[in-house]
């Protein structure tokens, strides 16, 4: 029995199913940016601010993403509400990871940049065997939905690794790790845009970077003075970037412009 026709999403008349990811444009950036700067501050405020510490918030955001991973997975389609709560909750504990290995276990910010690396290739093996494809565009399966989403898990984690290695084992400072990374993505989107670059391969690679880049300018705005930073804190931080993310899902939601049909494979 093919599990995939049962728990994919029917195929309308003219051979087309909803994708269950939204489009790439420019809302989607922003709330993602917005998503992943919370989500470093997010776990900031619950760890050390409401004092939960981290293996007590990494219980509790994980069981929190298990069911908002369940609702959005009932879906079958992109839902914007749920959709980004889940990306906002995944970013959480993603960062949550990388923290726990590095506070708890001791494990060295270099060692776990290339654990995930090395599990997203990993994940990224597995799906294109299973698939054929590594698109964004593609996603109308439970099982391509299961490698999205384990995918995201990971550049989360790795994007957390990196950032914090570059920032403090390296030194530059949070605004000099933004302003890098930030010079990263414009190269790749100077590749994508004007040098041919795969869009697949710098999609990834974009969505990666993007992590480092919100968590660096998250840290900048909501770590105290004394630690580089300028002081806002984590509620204030929070609340700012929930806050956009809030406006951006009620507009994708009330326009539905980044939906999208795609052919059924």
């Amino acid at each position: 029995m093919n599990t995939e026709a049962l728990t994919a999403e029917p195929t309308t008349q003219d051979g087309l199913r909803p994708n269950r990811v939204p489009q790439v444009t420019a809302g989607f950036w922003l709330i993602k940016l917005m998503a992943v700067t919370m989500g470093e501050t997010a776990a900031d405020y619950l760890a050390v601010n409401l004092g939960l510490g981290l293996t007590t918030t990494s219980l509790l955001m994980t069981a929190v993403l298990v069911v908002a991973l369940a609702l959005q997975f009932s879906r079958k389609r992109y839902v914007p509400w749920s959709y980004w709560l889940a990306v906002v909750l995944v970013s959480i504990v993603g960062t949550l990871i990388s923290d726990n290995l590095v506070d708890n276990l001791g494990v060295s910010l270099l060692t776990c940049t290339v654990a995930f690396s090395v599990l997203l290739a990993l994940t990224f093996w597995l799906w294109f065997r299973k698939e054929g494809t590594l698109s964004i565009h593609s996603i109308t399966t439970t099982r391509r939905e299961a490698f999205y989403w384990l995918a995201i898990l990971f550049t989360f984690a790795l994007g957390t690794a990196v950032g914090d290695l570059v920032s403090e084992q390296f030194g530059l400072g949070y605004l000099a790790t933004g302003i890098l990374f930030g010079a990263i993505i414009l190269s790749l989107a100077i590749g994508y845009f004007f040098l041919g670059l795969d869009a697949i391969l710098g999609f990834w690679l974009v969505y990666i970077l993007t992590r480092p880049l919100g968590a660096s300018f998250g840290d900048l705005l909501s770590q105290p003075v004394a630690y580089g930073g300028l002081g806002f804190g984590t509620v204030i931080t929070s609340l700012l970037f929930l806050g956009v993310i809030v406006a951006v899902v009620v507009w994708m939601t009330l326009t539905g412009r980044d939906q999208e049909m795609v052919a059924a494979r």
